[in-house]
């Protein structure tokens, strides 16, 4: 186990060029984040050109700054959109719970064991939305009372456990699930899915932090920039509304499945 007080100071290694480029990663991907999710696809692979940073520590470095930015998303979009907590909160108290438990596997399964399972799923989820043009335009809930809580609470588990284990699309995989699962629009769901990935972030972290594997130093400034980079992108979603998130899923959706296809095939070929 790692010394966590060791890890306090920044990485050996670290020069300011490597900094200020994950910093800007950081920036955009806190933007992204905002708006409909897939950060991780930006920040993860930036945290990865650090010198001598171990994909679990950059793993969970980045979850430290992202709950930063998922925490001013969400309190944004609260203010501006009011979603409806009776659902968003039982959903998120279940997917912190399941993403310690994904953390504690990330730490013993290699992450490559889920990407071609995900490029399949997120391949799928491109397909529908493309072929739906009125999937989420508007809210119409498709199931009511319990059924509504309990398909919601599968959601949690099953996304939360994905982002404790690997984390890149998360946001997009809730927005989807409440989207075509429960009825709701776009804007809807992508304010109660930033509630929900605060949470996961932090089941992450609770894992993490006690086996000394963030960088508090790294950490905080990439949440100082993905704080930023989350403002500015809640504002723009909120005043943009449900299109302008749909259109924003399916170009972070595409890119995701051109960048985890392509570790598939590089691990592969």
């Amino acid at each position: 186990m790692t010394d966590v007080l060791a890890l306090d100071l920044l990485p050996e290694g670290l020069t300011p060029t490597v900094l200020v480029l994950v910093l800007l990663a950081a920036l955009t991907a806190g933007f992204i984040d905002a708006v409909v999710g897939g950060g991780g696809l930006v920040q993860l692979p930036a945290l990865l050109l650090v010198p001598g940073l171990t994909p679990v520590q950059a793993l969970a470095t980045n979850k430290l700054g992202s709950i930063l930015g998922t925490s001013t998303s969400a309190v944004t979009f609260y203010r501006r959109v009011r979603p409806d907590l009776r659902t968003a909160l039982p959903m998120a108290g279940v997917a912190l719970v399941s993403s310690f438990v994904g953390a504690s596997v990330a730490a013993l399964l290699p992450a490559d064991v889920f990407k071609p399972v995900i490029v399949v799923a997120l391949v799928g989820i491109g397909a529908f939305t493309v072929l739906r043009p009125a999937l989420g335009e508007v809210t119409a809930l498709r199931h009511v009372g319990r059924r509504h809580h309990g398909i919601a609470a599968v959601v949690g588990v099953v996304i939360g456990f994905y982002d404790g284990i690997l984390g890149p699309g998360t946001g997009s995989f809730l927005v989807f699930a409440l989207v075509s699962l429960l009825g709701y629009d776009f804007l809807a769901a992508s304010a109660k899915a930033k509630i929900v990935n605060c949470a996961t972030n932090l089941g992450a972290l609770l894992f993490f932090v006690p086996h000394g594997s963030v960088f508090w130093g790294l950490g905080l400034l990439l949440g100082a920039a993905n704080t930023v980079g989350a403002y500015l992108g809640a504002r723009t979603a909120t005043s943009r509304g449900s299109r302008f998130i749909r259109v924003v899923f399916l170009v972070v959706v595409t890119v995701l499945i051109a960048r985890l296809g392509w570790d598939v095939w590089a691990e592969h070929s």
